[in-house]
């Protein structure tokens, strides 16, 4: 599995409660990517500006990797206690790191922001 689809899951994740509209196909992920039913704790970060704009982290592996993605993406971009909720606009220009912790270490990958400044 690409670290694009994973990458795109916490992008969507984001955008569900931007949009008000279901738009993760839960079982189709699954289906086409087993691992993501494995218990895999996860960290999100949101950067606006190259700066922290929102950050969530599991301790343990409690929830799916695809739960735990999930999970961390929105309460990154809308609950973290140090920030307002993310709104569109600063969405837009966000930067998305997805780190894996796993029991061969931690992974990380990071997407660019959907419009990039001029």
């Amino acid at each position: 599995m690409s670290q694009s689809v994973l990458l795109t899951i916490a992008r969507r994740s984001i955008e569900e409660v931007l949009q008000a509209e279901l738009s993760i196909e839960r079982e189709k992920l699954l289906s086409e990517y087993p691992i993501l039913s494995q218990p895999i704790a996860t960290e999100v970060t949101l950067y606006l500006d190259n700066k922290i704009r929102g950050k969530a982290k599991s301790e343990e592996p409690q929830r799916t990797l695809l739960d735990d993605i999930i999970h961390n993406a929105k309460i990154a971009a809308f609950q973290d206690e140090n920030f307002d909720p993310l709104i569109t606009s600063e969405y837009l220009h966000t930067t998305i790191e997805l780190t894996l912790f796993t029991e061969e270490g931690s992974l990380s990958h990071k997407s660019g922001p959907i419009l990039k400044e001029p």
